[in-house]
């Protein structure tokens, strides 16, 4: 059977991102030339070769595998990772480039042999079709591999990390499990499984497997999910940028981010972040205060004026109160009158 005669299908499959749905359909037959892939690649894969995620980087990337794969053995060294273009396209029957992008995907090759294509896929929801996504994300691996004409094809590993702190993951990690196959053919359809780790309820035992700044990232959602949250980890970050970048993303929480903004005061552990969270917070609160001390004190100077007679353009001026100030100073007369009524009742 030749490459074309193998791809001749219609393949149909819904990728359910957290707000956006991806529906590819590959055309019979239809192979895209490795010009296409790079002229394609080149123009879409821009943005990530300019933001690097945590993930990216080796010691981190190895240590994850290591922690789940090998329960802690060093067995993948970060000198034999080589990164992959995050990006597969597709041109499908509307004539347009359709592209899946996973989240991290690397070669692992020990000794310059490649031995395996290595991905992680970051969830922050659950996702009940996620199966299908991967599988989507696979079989693209294995697809470029094909295109490539290697002599050898390697097996591509999936690692879902979950974030998720409300409950563990509780949908199907199978393909079969979310279709109904007739008895008869439920033999003749393959099955494809992933493979979800629930960070948020490692233990103890397990975090201690884990090396890189990746032991921080989990130790944050493990305390997170407990409520109890003590920032009593003083572990050195090596990525902070990515570290911060990271818990902002799959916390919601974009104060973590924001501490970037101060180039010269770089936490350096996580007992030094929430100790820049708390000056952030009383800063902003001396400030919340002033603004509203000055603003109290406008609406006081604004209808002292209309008092004595003074047009409310020329009270608006010299006050400085916005145009919603004087609405709230409106409101605050009429507080302040209905008050002093119930005090004379």
């Amino acid at each position: 059977m030749n490459g074309g005669g193998f791809w001749g299908f219609h393949f149909l499959f819904t990728a359910l991102c957290d707000t956006v749905i991806i529906k590819l359909q590959i055309n019979p037959g239809y192979f895209l030339t490795p010009a296409e892939i790079k002229e394609v690649g080149d123009y879409m894969g821009e943005k990530d070769l300019t933001e690097k995620t945590l993930e990216d980087h080796n010691d981190v990337f190895s240590d994850i595998m290591n922690g789940f794969l090998f329960h802690g053995k060093e067995v993948v060294h970060q000198d034999e990772l080589a990164d992959i273009s995050v990006h597969s396209q597709y041109k499908a029957d509307d004539a347009r480039m359709h592209e899946l992008e996973r989240d991290v995907v690397k070669y692992w090759k020990p000794g310059n042999v490649e031995v395996a294509v290595c991905g992680l896929e970051n969830q922050t929801g659950i996702e009940r079709n996620l199966p299908f996504r991967v599988i989507g994300y696979d079989g693209a691996s294995y697809r470029a591999q094909l295109l490539k004409k290697r002599k050898r094809i390697c097996p591509v590993i999936t690692l879902v990390l979950y974030y998720g702190t409300d409950h563990r993951w509780n949908q199907p990690l199978s393909i079969k499990e979310l279709m109904e196959i007739p008895d008869e053919l439920d033999s003749y359809v393959n099955d494809y499984r992933i493979h979800v780790f629930d960070i948020a309820w490692l233990t103890e035992d397990q975090l201690r497997l884990f090396k890189s700044d990746f032991r921080v990232v989990a130790n944050f959602f493990v305390k997170k999910r407990e409520k109890g949250y003590v920032p009593d980890d003083q572990t050195e970050i090596q990525h902070v940028d990515e570290v911060l970048k990271l818990l902002s993303v799959m916390s919601g929480d974009d104060r973590y981010a924001q501490l970037l903004s101060d180039a010269e005061r770089r936490p350096k552990n996580m007992c030094d972040v929430a100790e820049r969270l708390e000056q952030r917070g009383i800063q902003k609160g001396i400030q919340k205060g002033i603004q509203e001390g000055l603003t109290e004190k406008g609406i006081r100077v604004y209808w002292n004026m209309i008092d004595r007679g003074f047009s409310p353009e020329d009270a608006q001026a010299v006050s400085e109160l916005t145009d919603a100030e004087v609405q709230e100073a409106a409101e605050w007369r009429r507080r302040r009158k209905n008050n002093v009524d119930s005090a004379k009742r």
